[in-house]
């Protein structure tokens, strides 16, 4: 094999689990607010290490407040959680697992249903680890939702592969 074909092949191995990297709008055009059914719509979705979320609404209307799970089913967060605020709150998906947000805003969490539990599998095209006994295995469906993928690590691949097959 050819030292381009070789340096190719290992530039798009080094980029591929950025690109496959999504980001997900939470509620797609709706958006985060109340009176939206978000568990149905983390069931449409299958999120990966390396993915984001994007919470989007009006600031100074909602929040964003990361908590466990009895915060998330008591819709309270834990002395000292920062709130996200900014109305484009992204939230990177570090490690593998269950997560929990909920908006802060009085009535909002409960009844006004702004709460989201998600369950963060492996980075893609890493090794699968088997579920223990006490989880419940992922039934998120392949169904597409509202995504922004970066073209950043594409941008960077496309100019690392021109220069090498120049």
């Amino acid at each position: 094999m050819s030292f381009k074909m070789c340096m190719f092949i290992a530039t798009i191995a080094l980029f591929i689990p950025s690109i496959l990297a999504t980001d997900f709008i939470v509620g797609d055009e709706t958006g985060w607010t109340t009176n939206f059914d978000y568990q149905a719509w983390a069931e449409r979705n299958q999120f990966h290490v390396g993915d984001r979320l994007v919470f989007r609404y009006k600031p100074g209307s909602h929040n964003v407040l990361r908590v466990d799970g009895n915060g998330f089913q008591q819709c309270m967060s834990a002395n000292g959680t920062v709130a996200l605020t900014t109305g484009e709150d992204i939230i990177s998906l570090a490690t593998p697992g269950k997560k929990w947000y909920i908006c802060g805003v009085p009535n909002h969490c409960e009844p006004g249903n702004m709460k989201l539990t998600i369950t963060v599998l492996p980075q893609l095209g890493s090794p699968a680890v088997s579920p223990s006994p006490t989880q419940n295995p992922d039934s998120a469906s392949a169904a597409p939702s509202t995504i922004v993928i970066s073209g950043c690590h594409f941008a960077i691949a496309s100019l690392i592969l021109a220069m090498i097959m120049v």
